[in-house]
């Protein structure tokens, strides 16, 4: 799914008539500072990072003043949240909480639902996981009728909420649903949803979350590669996503494992799977016999031979790998010869300039009698330490992974001897 940051939701939020505190997003020191400035008043620093648990590790701070809103940024800006570099963050202002609520929105694809769930929850500001079934009202939304203002305000007064407070609160639930049909919405949440001591009602925070396969729909989201991507994407990724979104054909997903700087240092080998779990396999071999992958990739749902042909001529295109590597761990049912084609057809333009270069090809499943003559025979003439492999090897990883390691051991002595 196509994740948004906390301050990037929230603006969709704003044009939806969500209300949300007043912030400003900051990438320095002195931006955070200047924000606190602008607010007035005290502010909360916040993390940008597409991930959860921000206030667990550190990446929320509370501040009475500018000055101490630039020192809780100069703490956030720099860290890293599981795995991921902070930055940016958002600094806003802080809430008189009375109460606070959870709000949100999934889409359930079991077959008696496949459709959104609303939930709603007088337990806000905590994991809806954690929270007691009876604490949490949910309906599922028939997206043919919609959802109107009688349905969340049944919702809200389920959970023992009332007076003044049942309104703006139901009003801001129907806000929402609006905002993720509208938006092609996988998951859309508010946690928690406050309600101050003056009786408004704030969205404190927001995790957002669009379907990859309706970003066509959306270029207002202005996001660059339509699957889940947790950082931003590099020349390389972006060049292997535009072999995806021209095609749709099968699945061809590239994504680099390693800079360019790291694979020149050696040990890394250009890695292409065929199907998640088969690919997982071919990069436990690898690891386990010492070398690394440089990218990871996988084509497969049967995609054409012009999209294997641009993923290998991509994943070859790696400066300093040692090694080519297919890894068909499965009896694919797709038919293997468009991927023997567009293998040979790369590797016949590749080879030539790198003599010696080691190729271990693991292919089988429908065709496969037929894609096996297009490998042999489309590669037999070239110089290459090239080893191709069908269904009798294909779940002994550990023979696979020796064989590339050994392949790869002779190429760096030939390459240390010239």
């Amino acid at each position: 799914m196509a994740k948004f940051l906390e301050f990037q939701g929230k603006e969709f939020f704003k044009k939806a008539g969500i209300p949300v505190p007043d912030g400003f997003v900051a990438k320095t020191v002195e931006e955070a500072v200047e924000a606190a400035e602008k607010i007035g008043k005290p502010v909360v620093v916040k993390a940008q990072v597409l991930a959860g648990g921000r206030g667990k590790a550190g990446g929320v701070k509370l501040a009475s003043t500018p000055e101490e809103a630039g020192q809780a940024a100069g703490a956030i800006l720099g860290m890293e949240i599981k795995g991921l570099l902070v930055k940016q963050v958002l600094v806003e202002e802080q809430l008189a909480i009375a109460q606070e609520f959870y709000a949100g929105l999934i889409i359930n694809s079991a077959q008696e639902v496949r459709g959104p769930v609303l939930m709603f929850s007088p337990e806000g500001g905590m994991d809806i996981e954690s929270v007691p079934e009876d604490k949490i009202a949910t309906k599922n939304v028939d997206v043919i009728k919609g959802l109107m203002l009688h349905d969340t305000l049944n919702m809200v007064v389920s959970m023992g909420i009332d007076g003044p407070r049942i309104r703006p609160l139901a009003a801001v639930i129907l806000k929402l649903y609006e905002l993720f049909r509208k938006n092609d919405c996988r998951a859309l949440e508010i946690n928690p949803l406050v309600l101050t001591e003056d009786g408004k009602v704030f969205a404190a925070d927001c995790r957002m979350e669009a379907d990859d396969q309706a970003l066509f729909r959306h270029p207002e989201f202005g996001i660059k590669i339509g699957r889940e991507f947790l950082k931003e994407p590099t020349e390389f990724e972006l060049m292997g996503w535009s072999f995806e979104a021209s095609d749709f054909r099968g699945t061809s997903y590239v994504a680099e494992m390693a800079s360019p700087e790291e694979l020149l240092k050696g040990g890394y080998v250009g890695y292409h799977g065929i199907g998640g779990g088969a690919a997982m396999l071919g990069m436990d071999a690898l690891n386990k016999v010492g070398l690394k992958v440089a990218d990871y990739a996988d084509t497969s749902g049967n995609p054409t031979a012009s999209k294997v042909y641009r993923a290998v001529k991509l994943i070859m295109s790696q400066p300093g790998i040692e090694g080519y590597f297919l890894s068909g761990f499965m009896m694919a049912n797709q038919e293997q010869w468009h991927h023997a084609h567009g293998i040979v057809k790369a590797l016949r333009e590749e080879l030539p300039k790198r003599p010696g270069f080691p190729v271990v090809l693991l292919l089988c499943g429908n065709k496969e009698k037929e894609s096996q003559e297009i490998l042999k025979k489309g590669l037999a003439d070239l110089d290459a330490r090239v080893e191709i492999y069908d269904r009798e090897r294909v779940y002994d990883a550990k023979f696979i992974g020796g064989r590339v390691k050994t392949l790869v051991e002779e190429y760096r002595k030939d390459q240390a001897a010239a």
